[in-house]
């Protein structure tokens, strides 16, 4: 007697020699080979399909489906694979005895497989024949070519009679799905790095054994109902129909059974590996290593072989390809928070240090579940970006990413962890140093930051840093320029009047408006635009203006790390603290300097009521050197001399020149 060969009793019914004779059967069948199918992608094939059977609205032809693009990374066609498939799930089951024997078969042929693999191609073949039996009924009414097959493959002309055999159907592909997916959960749990409970692997792997082989004989007696509505007549269709639903509905309460057990099951290991993963992770940055290829295969590769995204071109990185030091910058998926990196990946200074290490992007959503949205963005970004990123950022283990939280400290703002060619921290966020030096800050540890320090003062060409070319320039070649912020267009148009009247006199000076850091975004856009557009000054454009004042943050947070020597000044925290302040205080200020060509590395900052206030009296000076061409006889105080002793002697060197070359 074949315990087997029914197919109305439930699992729970059967006793456990039947199930294991079963298992052992199935195991028999069972040898992988390693190959590599994305399971999880023909499964939203599948629910896209079936999507589109059960809805009578007309989908727009320009909306995303997973259909779309699909790519599958197998070395193997799948065509050959779908159509021996197609070509035994179509077979006219004759008996219970052949369907279990059918059944065998498919495992035989899928013997290469993984277990969810085997279902996720057995339920694509199906779905997608019966796609086309569906698409064929409706376009029925609408399309001779339809009505032409459909005559030729004896189909009925009304399919309405059949509607509840298709809703159970729906019903039963939906709970086979479900269940899938669970043995997909189980199978990309990192197994090859933690270890389950054995008692909790058995009872795991035994459930889902059973289960593959009930979807797959469940896929079976689905097809057979198909073949045989195509051959009913009109009259048969009442008792038939109620039959083949009952029939399709105890499947689907079946099923829905296998599910519970089976997702309460995978649950527990995936419980376990999270907290045995996150424990080996704490370990592993503790111990010694002799490379870092074990680091970054516990961080990137449990999933994915090829975890990382050459976005420079677009190649697949071995993570075996890296084995100099690594930069991990964990950092949230928003392209503001990525423009200050962008930036200083192109940093000129020291290009051949560039070639000892390698910034791999790792996106951390900010919540655990990606959406459309952001993934739309990150492959937006991700194919944009000079370095590397995570592949696929949503395969990262949980634990993985509890454990950048939590042990790198990252909290929705950009870190970068530098890792050495051993894989040890060598610094838990140098993301401060990237934003300053670029590479020149290589290798991004405590003590190169302080060397960077001990030889860097206060000059116009480190605050602006090469964040734009035409600035660069101009800093090169030495002339005054002028950087000032403010949120008020009505100020900006007051303070260039006035530097307009003083560069009337004969003083070379170029402006450069850079905004503010709390603007809102649309005074970002706006104000930036119409000083361009009324040629009041030049102007960053909105992602420079964010870089810059994320580098004075960097700055100051850099100074204040390392702190202030006992007894001593330190003018370039002093001078970015205050910048910042103002900027905080809605204060109006300005910069006044020279470029690197000068000897003269001093610059000047005005900020407040100060600011205007020198204005005018400069403004005065203009007038008074036109009539008596001598500075002497400013009216202003000895302290404002004094203040503006660099600026002044700016404006009245070019001034001299020019009066020389008039006379």
């Amino acid at each position: 007697m074949d315990l087997l060969g029914s197919d109305t009793f439930l699992p729970n019914s059967v006793s456990s020699l039947s199930q294991e004779v079963l298992i052992k059967k199935l195991l028999l069948s069972h040898d992988p080979d390693g190959r590599h199918l994305d399971s999880e992608l023909l499964l939203c094939a599948v629910e896209d399909i079936m999507l589109c059977t059960t809805t009578s609205q007309v989908l727009d032809a320009t909306e995303k489906t997973h259909v779309c693009n699909m790519e599958f990374e197998s070395q193997e066609p799948l065509r050959q694979t779908f159509c021996e498939i197609s070509h035994e799930i179509l077979c006219k089951c004759c008996d219970e005895g052949s369907l279990h024997a059918r059944t065998m078969l498919l495992f035989d042929l899928l013997g290469n497989y993984k277990w969810g693999a085997k279902v996720a191609l057995v339920l694509t073949s199906f779905v997608a024949s019966y796609g086309e039996f569906r698409l064929l009924m409706q376009l029925y009414s609408s399309s001779p070519l339809a009505i032409s097959v459909a005559m030729l493959k004896k189909l009925p002309a009304d399919s309405s009679p059949l509607k509840p055999r298709f809703k159970a159907l729906s019903l039963l592909v939906n709970a086979m799905v479900d269940v899938t997916k669970c043995i997909i959960k189980f199978e990309n749990l990192p197994l090859s790095h933690v270890e389950l409970d054995d008692e909790t692997k058995a009872v795991t792997k035994s459930q889902i054994y059973i289960a593959v082989y009930w979807i797959i004989r469940g896929i079976l007696i689905c097809s057979s109902q198909i073949t045989d509505s195509t051959a009913m007549k009109s009259e048969q269709y009442s008792d038939s129909t109620i039959i083949a639903s009952w029939e399709l509905l105890s499947l689907v309460y079946q099923l829905r059974s296998i599910y519970s057990d089976l997702r309460q099951q995978v649950e527990v290991c995936h419980q376990q590996t999270e907290t045995k993963l996150y424990q080996k992770l704490l370990d592993i940055f503790k111990e010694t290593q002799v490379d870092n290829q074990e680091v970054l295969r516990l961080l990137f590769a449990l999933r994915d072989d090829l975890p990382l995204k050459d976005c420079s071109s677009q190649a697949k990185a071995e993570r075996s390809s890296h084995t100099h030091d690594l930069k991990a910058r964990a950092s949230f998926n928003r392209g503001i928070t990525l423009s200050g990196s962008a930036n200083t990946h192109n940093h000129p200074h020291k290009k051949n240090a560039e070639d000892s290490y390698r910034i791999v992007w790792v996106p951390i959503p900010v919540s655990n579940q990606w959406t459309d949205a952001e993934e739309t963005i990150f492959e937006y970004l991700s194919n944009s970006l000079p370095w590397f990123s995570i592949r696929q950022p949503w395969l990262l283990n949980s634990a993985v990413v509890k454990f950048i939280k939590e042990a790198w400290n990252y909290k929705n703002e950009p870190v970068m962890v530098v890792l050495d060619s051993q894989g040890t921290v060598t610094n838990p966020n140098a993301i401060d140093m990237l934003f300053i030096w670029g590479p020149k800050a290589y290798p991004f540890s405590a003590s190169r930051e302080e060397e960077l320090w001990q030889e860097q003062n206060w000059t116009l060409q480190f605050m602006m840093d090469e964040i734009d070319l035409l600035l660069t320039k101009w800093v090169e070649e030495g002339r005054n320029i002028c950087i000032y912020g403010s949120d008020s267009i009505d100020w900006i148009v007051e303070f260039t009047d006035k530097m307009e009247i003083i560069k009337s006199a004969g003083v070379q000076l170029e402006l450069v408006y850079v905004g503010k850091r709390n603007s809102s975004q649309q005074d970002m856009r706006n104000i930036p635009a119409t000083v361009s557009y009324k040629k009041l000054s030049s102007a960053l454009p909105p992602m420079k203006t964010h870089f810059f004042w994320l580098r004075l943050e960097s700055i100051r947070r850099s100074k204040l790390r390392l702190g202030k020597p006992a007894n001593s000044t330190d003018s370039v925290l002093d001078e970015v603290s205050a910048l910042l302040d103002a900027d905080d205080n809605d204060k109006n200020w300005a910069v006044i300097g020279r470029g690197s060509d000068s000897m003269m590395q001093d610059i000047v900052r005005l900020e407040g009521s100060n600011l205007m206030e020198c204005l005018n009296k400069l403004t005065k000076g203009v007038n008074m050197w036109e009539s008596w061409g001598s500075w002497v006889h400013l009216d202003m105080p000895l302290n404002h001399l004094f203040f503006l002793s660099p600026v002044v002697t700016l404006m009245s060197l070019s001034l001299v020149k020019n009066k020389e070359k008039e006379g």
